[in-house]
């Protein structure tokens, strides 16, 4: 669209112009005819609008040469103030539609990204953690109002989520992960629902408002459903119980820390971690990284391993160290060369 900035000065540009043109018309045969101000601003109304009067005052000859650059004068203002308008239209439109055809082209060259449902206050922040991380994702939006809001570096849709065709134009085949955070819990149920039929092995996390909505959720498809209100209590009530905990999570789930970061490591097939145990592997020794748990491809989850346990191919490693480290680690894991 075009700046906002520019348009609000072409506007005011083309007002004052023919303001301008009112103004010296009237002083013009004030001065000239020796008319009062009115019937000198009526004369420059209806010369300006090519209206013309039989009633019109007679002219000096001075008096109609005035006029004469008075006519000319004002078209040109009205022709420049006109084509303004249409212009900043015309440009609007086309680059309203050049801009969501671009937005649709990347969409459709992505793969393994998100899809996040509703840009309110939730989804806000989950665009911008996930903005944050560099991840791939689009964002979907019902309200054309809100969306106008959503950043330029920001892939987004203007539409309804629970809709499938909305979610093929996102990528939803292609699609790592879903995210639903839509106003209500009905529409988050519909977006579920219609996202799980048509990618079943997606990761779909969801939010849930009210009390009872959760189980509705799960088995709607939800892999994950996030309760803020009841999360967010019990966050309240570790920091007055637990400050220190609190601070010390904080501090390693915070994006963009240097200091410290916990970050979950897939072990690919072929790695040389697979099938070492933590000793053997020397993450901790070598790499001065701290496994807190493991996550086997079933779903058990294995709290504060022992140096001892066995590392498998598909396992998912907790880690908590430094950025740099942990990206060591995530190399570790990956498939040998």
């Amino acid at each position: 669209m075009p700046d906002g900035r520019s348009i609000k000065k072409q506007i005011i540009f083309s007002f004052l112009l023919i303001c301008f043109i009112v103004v010296s018309g009237t002083a013009g045969y004030v001065i000239i005819e020796g008319w009062g101000v009115f019937e000198s601003l009526y004369t420059t109304i209806i010369t300006i609008t090519t209206i013309g009067s039989k009633d019109m005052y007679e002219f000096s000859p001075m008096g109609r040469v005035f006029t004469l650059f008075l006519i000319v004068g004002s078209v040109g203002a009205v022709f420049y103030a006109l084509s303004n308008a249409a212009r900043i239209l015309i440009e609007g439109e086309l680059k309203n539609i050049f801009h969501i055809r671009r937005l649709q082209r990347r969409i459709n060259k992505m793969s393994g990204h998100y899809i996040v449902c509703g840009y309110g206050r939730m989804g806000k922040i989950v665009a911008k953690e996930l903005f944050n991380t560099k991840s791939k994702f689009v964002v979907i939006e019902k309200s054309p109002e809100v969306a106008s809001t959503i950043e330029d570096d920001i892939d987004y849709i203007v539409g309804d989520a629970s809709k499938d065709e909305v979610l093929k134009s996102a990528g939803i085949e292609r699609a790592k992960g879903l995210i639903a955070v839509l106003s209500t819990d009905a529409e988050n149920i519909y977006v579920v629902l219609s996202a799980r039929g048509l990618n079943p092995s997606l990761k779909i996390v969801a939010r849930a408002s009210e009390e009872g909505a959760e189980q509705k959720l799960l088995r709607a498809g939800a892999d994950k459903v996030v309760s803020p209100y009841h999360e967010g209590g019990i966050r309240i009530a570790h920091t007055v119980l637990k400050p220190a905990v609190v601070d010390f999570i904080e501090v390693a789930t915070k994006s963009g820390s240097i200091d410290l970061q916990m970050e979950e490591v897939k072990v690919e097939e072929g790695s040389r971690l697979a099938e070492q145990t933590l000793d053997e592997c020397g993450i901790g020794r070598e790499l001065g990284v701290i496994v807190v748990a493991i996550k086997s491809p079933t779903g058990q989850m294995k709290i504060n391993p022992s140096y001892r346990t066995k590392i498998h191919k598909g396992d998912i490693l907790i880690a908590l160290g430094e950025v740099s480290k942990l990206k060591a680690l995530e190399d570790a894991a990956g498939k040998r060369a």
